[in-house]
């Protein structure tokens, strides 16, 4: 009898889901019910559009409708799951034109996503503020940068810096707003994260740190922000203060939520009904260091979370072991990444952590063309394992963050990280590993 397989949600997760899906059984009928009026694309992508380092949004979409017919995938666009009843196993739906429909499952992914946090602060939903989350975002906020002459962010996140790179590029002129005392707060430490300022800094960026926003000011259009008593004048303000999991339909249907406020999953993805999945921004998992919960949010770790999910909701056996949120972007020719537990979150958890530092170069001092490159390794003090890393520089950041990133996941002691076998050239890299140097400085701390 042919399986029948609903997946809410049509970005990352949900088709990572549908593509492991089809792939594991061939001829399983697989619907995918989403919100969105376009075909899957790129949320990574979007800052980059609006800088015009990416020509247009449409070279986000991933998955043109094409590929869902070549692989025999009913997708549903402008379609809401508005309810799951797991005993007759049916997710009601609602499409855009006001038709209801239900759909029968055997097996059920829920891919729904995150939201933009709305800023509980006055003037919120005046004309002029955007956020940058969808693809219709990213169409109106391209429409308003062509006439605005100044910008606030507030939430200097990733997609926060990244929006901010993409306004001063187009000649607006910026001030980004931060209750925290630095940028990138919950992903650098104040060490690393002050290069990152200093780079923005440079491009004509201001910073107001350690200041909330209190109030969009401005009659029904957008004139400023007012932080902490001071007028911010902007004709943009885009709200990059994070987004939250999407689990009001899990909720309704009587499924677990986690610690982190996400769809509570084991390791197969599954949650506290057998026969449903979660996978993405709204699905709760483990973190790697700590053990604890964890809620990832981010793209790599979505379209890992969907392939398990959709493998095992297919009849398959996979596992996803949990997260590092291993993260890497790259600003003003400047690129930063982290992996595992930073010194803040080691302190939060009691966890005794020694660093390891150095500042060096990626090529050899006398080859023309290196660039500088700062490399934090955080290593727990009773067990030696390395726990985290952060590493921001002119390039060659993305590999040495992955090397990190598996040395921790294989729970890796720092005397072995300080053992590695590097290699060399010139033209590309020095003769001594900077991750291998700040290794022996750690092993020296211990």
């Amino acid at each position: 009898m042919q399986k029948k397989i609903v997946i809410v949600g049509a970005n990352a997760a949900g088709v990572d889901a549908a593509v492991a899906a089809r792939k594991t059984d061939r001829e399983a009928e697989i619907t995918l019910l989403t919100k969105d009026r376009y075909y899957t694309y790129s949320r990574c992508g979007l800052p980059f559009v609006l800088g015009g380092h990416i020509e247009s949004f449409e070279n986000l979409v991933v998955y043109p409708p094409n590929f869902f017919k070549v692989n025999r995938m009913d997708l549903r666009l402008e379609t809401t799951a508005t309810s799951i009843d797991t005993k007759s196993k049916t997710v009601e739906a609602l499409s855009n034109d006001g038709t209801s429909e239900t759909f029968e499952y055997d097996k059920l992914v829920l891919a729904t996503g995150a939201t933009p946090f709305r800023l509980p602060i006055e003037g919120i939903d005046k004309q002029g503020v955007y956020t940058l989350h969808t693809l219709s975002d990213g169409l109106k906020l391209a429409e308003a940068m062509k006439t605005a002459k100044s910008a606030v962010v507030i939430g200097p996140g990733l997609v926060g810096l990244e929006a901010t790179e993409a306004f001063v590029e187009r000649g607006i002129k910026t001030t980004v707003v931060e209750m925290l005392p630095t940028v990138l707060p919950r992903l650098l430490d104040p060490d690393m994260s002050s290069d990152v300022q200093r780079k923005f800094e440079e491009s004509g960026v201001t910073f107001v740190l350690g200041k909330s926003a209190n109030a969009i000011l401005g009659d029904n259009k957008v004139k400023g922000v007012s932080v902490g008593g001071e007028e911010i004048p902007a004709d943009i303000v885009l709200n990059a203060a994070g987004v939250r999991p999407n689990t009001e339909l899990a909720q309704k249907a009587g499924i677990a939520i986690g610690e982190t406020r996400g769809i509570k999953t084991n390791s197969r993805m599954q949650t506290s009904d057998e026969n449903i999945y979660a996978a993405g921004d709204c699905a709760e998992t483990i973190h790697l260091v700590t053990g604890k919960p964890a809620l990832p949010l981010l793209g790599s770790a979505a379209v890992k979370m969907g392939k398990v999910a959709g493998i095992n909701a297919a009849g398959g056996d996979a596992v996803y072991p949990g997260t590092l949120f291993s993260w890497v972007s790259r600003v003003f020719h400047l690129d930063v990444g982290g992996v595992g537990v930073t010194e803040f979150w080691a302190k939060q958890i009691g966890m005794d952590v020694v660093v390891g530092k150095i500042t060096s170069k990626t090529r050899a001092s006398y080859f023309p063309g290196g660039l500088p490159l700062k490399v934090k390794i955080l290593v727990e003090k009773n067990t030696r394992r390395v726990v985290g890393g952060q590493i921001v520089g002119g390039e060659e950041v993305t590999q040495r963050i992955n090397i990190l990133s598996l040395a921790i996941q294989n729970r890796m002691n720092i005397d072995d990280l300080a053992k590695a076998d590097t290699c060399y050239a010139p033209s590309v890299c020095e003769a001594w590993e900077p991750i291998v140097l700040a290794a022996e400085i750690a092993q020296r701390r211990l």
